[in-house]
């Protein structure tokens, strides 16, 4: 039996709770009459039993039970990590 459930990729808004972090869907679609992009962005919860991710990283969930009132997606993976900025003395 070929596993069937819903993949998405999204970034990550907000890590500030406990095993749960915020992932915001972008979807571009064309307008059907002005053809302009239209962006649309979803925020859903997602579960992460790690506890790791950082805000900015992009991953893949996937839907799984409800693991509670608003979490329906679990993180599967990782997809790219933010690279962290460094400030330089030379700037100031």
């Amino acid at each position: 039996m070929a596993n069937t459930r819903r993949r998405l990729v999204g970034r990550v808004v907000s890590n500030k709770m406990e095993k749960t972090v915020v992932v915001a869907i972008e979807r571009r679609k064309m307008h059907r009459v002005y053809k302009k992009i239209v962006v649309s962005t979803k925020k859903v919860m997602a579960h992460d039993e790690s506890n790791e991710i950082q805000e900015g990283s992009v991953v893949r969930i996937v839907e799984s039970k409800p693991l509670s009132k608003n979490k329906r997606w679990a993180v599967e993976a990782v997809l790219e990590t933010p690279e962290l900025i460094e400030t330089s003395s030379a700037e100031a």
